[in-house]
């Protein structure tokens, strides 16, 4: 059978749609033809963000979202399913970091990363393997699970302790998730990407030490937004029947 990235049919919800990452997979996912649900908690940012898509020729949805908050993750999912119909498709990509070393960190800090980035990709995918299940997963197979971690899961990042502790926990989560539901029709995989100039890091790669840290790259450069593009798309469609609980890690060799 021929693969493609075409997913014509298929309703994804996108968390962190508002900037950075999450606002280009809305894109990529809009543009390949499946209607997409954009959550964050800046609604402005993603009322303006669905009107390109929609001008575009593309179908998406501004959904309010606070990924911490577990009514919030349900009222949510229950606004986009009302727009744009029963979700097979979900990407838990909201996060942030606090940088700083760990002796020097304040606990509010900590605790702001781990909610976020690690309790906010549970609620997700919790709530979104919840949805795929109702709608009769395990019958159709077509559930997907993609959640955001970064090469912190994987690599030291200095002066980003709970970052990298809290990415390391996402990519377990989707592998211990995706050993449970595997039965269920859904497939969990978790991307790591390397850096890439967004919102969340442009202020530290301005600085000298960001540029000294670009210079120790092997290729001695950031990846581009779009480098991540067909990984993503074969993830959240067909082409990835076979793939669940795979981790992948996207970083133009930054961890060499």
């Amino acid at each position: 059978m021929t693969q493609s990235f075409d997913l014509s049919g298929r309703v994804a919800l996108v968390t962190g749609a508002s900037s950075g990452l999450g606002k280009r997979f809305a894109r990529i996912l809009a543009a390949s033809g499946a209607k997409v649900a954009l959550a964050a908690r800046r609604v402005d940012r993603l009322t303006t963000l669905a009107d390109e898509i929609t001008a575009a020729g593309g179908t998406a949805a501004a959904i309010a979202m606070d990924v911490t908050d577990e009514a919030s993750v349900i009222a949510g999912f229950d606004a986009a399913e009302k727009a744009l119909g029963p979700i097979d498709t979900v990407i838990a990509n909201a996060g942030m970091n606090s940088r700083g070393l760990s002796t020097e960190i304040s606990v509010e800090d900590f605790d702001q990363v781990m909610a976020i980035n690690v309790r906010g990709a549970f609620l997700t995918a919790r709530e979104g393997a919840r949805r795929m299940m109702a709608a009769g997963s395990r019958e159709t197979g077509r559930g997907r699970l993609v959640l955001v971690a970064s090469i912190g899961a994987v690599k030291v990042l200095p002066g980003l302790a709970p970052y990298c502790a809290s990415k390391a926990a996402v990519a377990m989560l989707g592998k211990s998730m995706a050993r449970e539901l595997a039965n269920r029709g859904i497939n969990v995989n978790v991307v790591c990407p390397g850096y890439i100039e967004t919102e969340l890091n442009a202020d530290w790669f301005a600085e000298e030490g960001g540029k000294k840290q670009v210079a120790g790259f092997p290729r001695r450069r950031l990846m581009a937004e779009d480098d991540l593009d067909a990984t993503m798309l074969m993830l959240c469609g067909d082409a990835s029947r076979a793939l669940t609980g795979s981790v992948f890690v996207l970083d133009d060799g930054q961890t060499l």
